[in-house]
Parts: structure tokens; sequence; C-alpha cells
């Protein structure tokens, strides 16, 4: 279990808590704020939804925090409020399929900062100004914005697949290789 109940304070596991902080840390470096990935980690392993305040008391941050940053994923498509009988406060869950919630992060990633860049470099091209750029720009803006299409259609493609058939092709790594000699 992930946590102990004492009083209406949630204890974490030394597991639990190291896990919440190391999240925490990468969201940090993954451009998330690290309250956000705190939240977000907690949800997945706790695996159970929780309000508001145990989210404050259980984080030790400011309700302000717990409040912008559950609107994030909730933007994010990453938590999701439910409701409890009996009770009139939200309650916020997350996935517990790692690999669908990689599958949302990397929709919204697309959706966020590749689908614009592609429709940037798409204008770019189309420009009058394009046309009067020296060739060697010209080509490497075309270079880019085919990297970033061919990157974004393998991602969507990837994305349409189950779970298990994904796991597999990713599982395959380097030997793939093989079948393209």
């Amino acid at each position: 279990m992930a946590r102990t109940i004492e009083g209406d304070i949630m204890k974490l596991t030394p597991t639990t808590e190291k896990f919440v902080l190391h999240w925490g840390e990468m969201g940090n470096k993954w451009g998330v704020n690290r309250t956000i990935a705190q939240i977000h980690a907690l949800l997945y392993l706790v695996g159970k939804p929780m309000h508001a305040e145990e989210l404050v008391d259980t984080l030790g941050v400011a309700r302000s925090n717990v409040s912008n940053s559950i609107k994030e994923l909730q933007s994010l498509n990453l938590v999701q409020t439910v409701h409890v009988m009996g009770d009139r406060r939200d309650y916020f869950t997350t996935g517990t399929d790692v690999w669908e919630l990689a599958k949302v992060i990397v929709e919204e990633r697309y959706r966020r900062e590749l689908a614009p860049t592609v429709s940037f470099l798409d204008e770019l091209m189309k420009s009058a100004e394009f046309a009067q750029e020296h060739q060697e720009v010209r080509q490497r803006i075309k270079d880019t914005h085919q990297f970033v299409d061919t990157l974004t259609t393998w991602a969507n493609e990837m994305l349409k697949l189950s779970t298990t058939t994904l796991n597999r092709i990713l599982k395959l790594g380097a030997t793939i290789q093989k079948f393209l000699k």
C-alpha cells in the first residue's frame, strides 16, 4: 500500500515518498512544475481519488498551488474530477496504466509543441520572404519541416497501436535494424 491514514492525514510509505519526490524533480527537467509532477505521481501511485485538502496535507504545499496544479493536469488530460457519494468536494484521479498515461502525454505534447511548429513551418515556406531566402537556409527549413512532419506522423501511428503492440515494438529497440538491411 502506498500510504497509511493517520487521522485525516495520509502518511506516505518511504518508497512512495521517494517516488513522488523524484517525479517532482524530473518534472522540472521535463518543463513541468514540480508540484504538478508530484500531484500526478501521488495520484498515480495511490490509485484512488483524492480531494484537494488531502493533496495539500500529504505534499505539504499551498492550497493555491494544488488548485493551479490540478487545473494544469486537467488541461493536459492527465487528471479527471470525480465525485464521492455523500461528499460535496471534488476528488481527483488519474489513470494507473503507465502506457496509456504515456500516450496521453505524447498526444498533448504533440498538440502543444509539434503541431504548432508544423503549421508555422508550412506557413513560413509559403511566404514571399521564404522564396527570397538564401538556398541553404531554405533547405535547412525544409529539412526541419520534413523531420518534424516525419516524427509526428510516426508518433501518431504509434499512438493508434494497442498498448501490447506498442510495448513489443519499443522492446525490439535496435534489433529492428536487422529487418531494414
